[in-house]
């Protein structure tokens, strides 16, 4: 019995449940495999790399939905959702980052539309739903943390946790509601082990005259995926990356550095709180081996327990 990769729902003898496929697109009927293999994507991302905007340490490409012929082209432009193959090094990436983004969104995180793809030698790609594009060909402006710190790709951990409630601060309409945001994210992360949320990995889109954080975007849990003592966090918080404590998620950077009231600290808290049973029944559904469904459980046993819940 197959599960689909987009909706997680078993699908018999198909790749992909009706509901996934109509999720992609409403008249869309099928979904080929990705004409390359994952070391293949690989190879093409490292060819197009100079040719699209988007870049990073993992492999990433641009793509379209071919909905005629059932199937994602892959592009140099225009292209209105990123693919990201295995990677040769670090394990089960895609599986990873798509489970992530799931339980961001029980926990009431804005994501883009996102899932598994299967390539022709039946690896899994991550694909995301790109939001700064609107039409055929239109962007929407988006800018990200490093960019408003006058910060490069190469200094973009050159910062602390403290100074992105002052981005916000400057550059947002409504700072007290996207600063309510952050802080959601940011225990987020902290519970599912992302210590990779770098100035890269957070940015703003502006829209109808509004700028606020852009959906959600590079979430996973990459302490289960880095081998070795890693920090918790990627930029400092009150000049610490790891052995956070529930004191400093909540109470130093939720009331003091954000400035939210209790009332909206309990509301952000009991939205992630009230999905985590629905948490641990997507890790056990996920497309993750059963080793890395077992690590991604243990972490948030343990980031739960230090929070105190």
């Amino acid at each position: 019995m197959n599960r689909c990769p987009i909706t997680y729902k078993l699908c018999g003898n198909l790749l992909y449940s009706e509901k996934g496929l109509r999720i992609l697109s409403p008249v869309l009927k099928n979904l080929a495999l990705l004409d390359y293999s994952a070391e293949e994507l690989r190879e093409e991302a490292m060819i197009r790399a100079s040719k699209m905007s988007i870049q990073g340490v993992q492999p990433k490409l641009s793509a379209v939905l071919n909905i005629k012929h059932g199937r994602f082209d892959i592009v140099n432009k225009y292209g209105r959702y990123i693919l990201k193959p295995q990677h040769h090094i670090f394990p089960e990436l895609p599986q990873n980052e798509d489970l992530t983004m799931r339980l961001a969104s029980i926990a009431g995180i804005e994501v883009p539309l996102h899932g598994l793809v299967y390539s022709k030698d039946h690896s899994l790609t991550y694909f995301i739903r790109r939001f700064d594009r609107k039409g055929q060909k239109d962007k929407i402006a988006v800018e990200d943390f490093a960019q408003l710190a006058g910060l490069s790709r190469d200094t973009k951990y050159n910062y602390t946790t403290e100074k992105l409630v002052r981005l916000i601060d400057s550059f947002c309409t409504f700072p007290a509601v996207e600063k309510a945001k952050l802080f959601k994210r940011f225990v987020f992360n902290y519970l599912v082990g992302n210590e990779d949320m770098h100035l890269k990995n957070y940015s703003v889109i502006t829209r109808n005259g509004k700028t606020e954080l852009t959906p959600a975007y590079d979430f996973l849990n990459s302490s289960i995926v880095l081998k070795g003592d890693m920090e918790e966090i990627a930029l400092p918080l009150k000049g610490k990356k790891s052995n956070l404590t529930s004191d400093i998620l909540i109470g130093y950077f939720g009331k003091e550095r954000c400035g939210l009231t209790d009332k909206v600290i309990d509301r952000n808290l009991d939205e992630i709180r009230s999905g985590m049973s629905r948490w641990f029944s997507f890790i056990d559904d996920s497309f993750l081996s059963p080793l890395m469904k077992e690590k991604y459980r243990l972490l948030l046993l343990n980031r739960i327990k230090v929070m105190g819940w």
